[in-house]
């Protein structure tokens, strides 16, 4: 044991020693005193953030690029890799995408792309200046709608960080996460006003190893989405409202969609969003798979739908409501979760008549509603979950209704 002990501490210090060395030779590249970037809201920043890139990206030694404070205007940066050393983007300032929806010919403002070993912090802000494309006003006689922004795209990294910054009013998604393996948001902020439409705060598909931690997220739609092929995924601690809530899914509308397994969600705040913690699969469209999803110790603050597996999901009506969905899920748990709801549906699993929802647990559910709509409900349809603690309302206490409400 002692032995052990003296390897771990002299592995530790090694370790200490060599992050210390890199710290000391990194390498810091302003892209105002070297680039000739300016604050003014006139200039692009666009091909001063290219060029430290450039340079960052083909050095052999870790370079940190440093967006000093101001507001600056930025209209399109993809930031590619792969690099020859770790690299970091150290946002302080405030930039900014152009207002008008229609500069932009294809749906990204700022990328991340083939990156390993790669960190963006700093107390800055990329601002979409989305209000006007929230009217989508002229989409019927225009294209640029299916062309609206996200934000920030990151784009197959691996071992990657995102620390301390904000995304605001996005035109699209604030976040896009594509391929990714072993990416961390931490103290990331979020805000957008409620009634953004498609303004997810950060949505993450076939990726492995994403954890969200102390995160606030205010938007018009899901604040966290969780799409196909994503696995061992961690959220803890995140702060969500106004929004849609924290949803795996939609799952099923695609051909070919990948397994999602592995997903944890804990110590979560919801506050006035439409749904709580939610799986939601589309009706009558394409089969896949999702297991291992576990929510657990979340507070609900007015929440209108706290507990959700909603495999009747249909926006829109683009969809035939009476075909059951073709996704199989399984091994699913929710525990301890409480609050208050906005409306009496406190807990609703509507699963699918085909594969019928496996290996449900629904452990200490305290959550009240008060209101003129009658006593809170717990439905339930094509499940029958394993029941344990205290469980209010009554787990699976009320039949599901003929044709349930749809959800966004």
């Amino acid at each position: 044991m002692a032995i052990n002990f003296i390897v771990v501490c002299t592995v530790s210090i090694i370790l200490n020693l060599f992050l210390a060395a890199m710290q000391a030779q990194a390498v810091a590249l302003d892209v105002v005193a070297k680039f000739g970037a300016t604050a003014d809201l006139n200039t692009d920043l666009s091909k001063p953030l290219l060029d430290a890139w450039k340079e960052a990206c083909g050095s052999t030694t870790p370079t940190t690029i440093l967006i000093p404070e101001g507001t600056y205007l930025l209209s399109q940066a993809t930031l590619e890799g792969p690099c020859k050393a770790p690299i970091e983007l150290q946002l302080e300032g405030n930039v900014k995408a152009p207002a008008d929806p229609k500069a932009f010919k294809e749906p990204k403002w700022v990328s991340f792309l083939h990156i390993e070993n790669f960190k963006l912090f700093g107390g800055g802000a990329f601002d979409g200046q989305g209000t006007t494309s929230y009217k989508r006003e002229g989409c019927e006689k225009h294209d640029f709608c299916s062309n609206l922004p996200i934000n920030v795209r990151f784009d197959f990294l691996t071992n990657a960080m995102v620390q301390g910054i904000t995304l605001r009013d996005s035109k699209q998604f604030h976040a896009n996460v594509l391929g990714c393996k072993n990416i961390t948001f931490e103290h990331v902020t979020v805000s957008a006003p409620k009634d953004s439409p498609n303004t997810d705060g950060i949505h993450i598909g076939r990726s492995d190893g994403v954890k969200i931690i102390d995160t606030d997220i205010k938007t018009g739609d899901d604040c966290i989405s969780i799409g196909d092929g994503a696995k061992n995924l961690d959220i803890t601690g995140v702060t969500c409202g106004p929004g849609h809530g924290i949803s795996i899914g939609s799952l099923g509308k695609f051909a070919n969609e990948e397994p999602v397994e592995g997903i944890k969600v804990s110590k979560c705040t919801l506050t006035d969003t439409s749904n709580g913690v939610r799986i939601k699969t589309w009706a009558g469209e394409f089969p896949g798979t999702a297991s291992d999803m576990h929510f657990e110790d979340i507070t609900m603050k007015n929440v209108s739908c706290p507990v959700l597996i909603d495999q009747k999901y249909c926006p829109w009506n683009k969809c035939k409501m009476d075909a059951e969905s073709n996704v199989k899920l399984s091994n699913i748990s929710f525990k301890n979760i409480h609050g208050t709801a906005a409306l009496p549906e406190v807990v609703k699993l509507v699963c699918s008549g085909i594969f019928p929802c496996e290996n449900v647990e629904l452990a200490d559910i305290d959550i009240t509603f008060s209101g003129p709509d009658g006593p809170a409900k717990s439905e339930c349809k094509n499940v029958k979950p394993k029941v344990t603690g205290k469980q209010n309302p009554v787990a699976c206490s009320t039949p599901v209704p003929a044709n349930p409400t749809p959800t966004v």
